[in-house]
């Protein structure tokens, strides 16, 4: 088994030991301590225990927040590609900041680099410079702690939209407020269902954000590595049916860089794209309408 030492300095990270650490391009360690509590957080299931409701948020949560992710996050602001209300705007852009993966401007910024130069040096995480850079070492780094807010005018106008990139931290604080109250009150309310605060802190917030978090992840690193390529596209995108089903339709990695501006990302009907499905139930109920699919 390779030690750590020769993980890094076999490029296999994208980065050499003498590298982190050290100026902008490698890991900002402050940065990774947080990062490191929500995966220690996740251990503490063995002192909190498990019961059913507590797994049924832990679920729910996850395929709640995967979607304001893929449709909203990628889909509509790093891609527009639909319309919709500013109050149905902020809510996704509010439930996408729950799942801990920074605001919506600073995600959508960060995309929209990633397909003016993907798979090239100025791409934020190919799987080229390393499969830990491309999962998760290049949001780690002190390099794209910031992004470059030029590429996302269209949402820089929308005051709601600036408060809630800067100051990002605070939606997932109000959802793990909220779950560990919930345990709470259902341990003296509805004490047959086996659950208290901490238990649904550490399912619903902690294994859940985690797991949402890598399954996201994946799509940077796997999905430019393993699969099929339907389309000649210039970049490593691959389309993987695993991923897919993991994400919701994010899978679909190669038909998505054939044509971004898609809400649709699974084109056949065999390729299976949740995200696109519920977007288009929005689309009948009104929340949402212009939306673009492959033409």
């Amino acid at each position: 088994m390779k030690s750590i030492r020769q993980w890094f300095d076999n490029g296999e990270a994208g980065l050499s030991v003498a590298e982190l650490g050290n100026g902008d391009a490698g890991v900002d360690w402050l940065r990774v301590i947080p990062f490191l509590f929500m995966h220690l957080a996740c251990v503490s299931v063995i002192f909190v225990g498990i019961s059913p409701i507590a797994v049924i948020v832990a679920v729910a949560l996850y395929l709640i927040r995967m979607f304001a992710i893929t449709a909203f996050y990628h889909r509509y602001f790093s891609h527009k590609s639909f319309k919709t209300s500013r109050t149905v705007q902020f809510i996704f852009a509010f439930i996408g900041a729950t799942a801990t993966q920074r605001g919506p401007l600073w995600w959508a910024a960060h995309h929209r680099q990633h397909h003016r130069h993907a798979d090239q040096p100025a791409d934020p995480h190919s799987p080229k410079q390393g499969l830990f850079w491309s999962h998760m070492g290049w949001f780690l780094s002190g390099k794209h702690y910031q992004a470059d807010y030029s590429l996302v005018p269209d949402w820089k106008r929308f005051a709601e939209l600036r408060w809630l990139d800067r100051y990002d931290l605070i939606a997932p604080v109000i959802l793990a407020a909220s779950l560990f109250i919930t345990g709470v009150l259902l341990e003296k309310l509805a004490p047959g269902l086996g659950t208290n605060g901490w238990q649904m802190l550490v399912w619903g917030y902690f294994i859940s954000t985690v797991v949402l978090l890598h399954a996201t992840l994946l799509i940077n690193s796997m999905a430019h590595r393993i699969g099929k390529k339907r389309y000649s596209t210039g970049d490593e995108s691959r389309n993987n049916f695993v991923l897919a089903l993991l994400t919701l339709g994010e899978g679909w990695h190669n038909n998505h860089h054939h044509y971004p501006a898609s809400a649709r990302q699974g084109f056949y009907w065999w390729e299976i794209d949740i995200s696109y499905y519920l977007l288009k139930i929005m689309q009948k109920t009104g929340l949402i309408w212009d939306v673009r699919t492959v033409p």
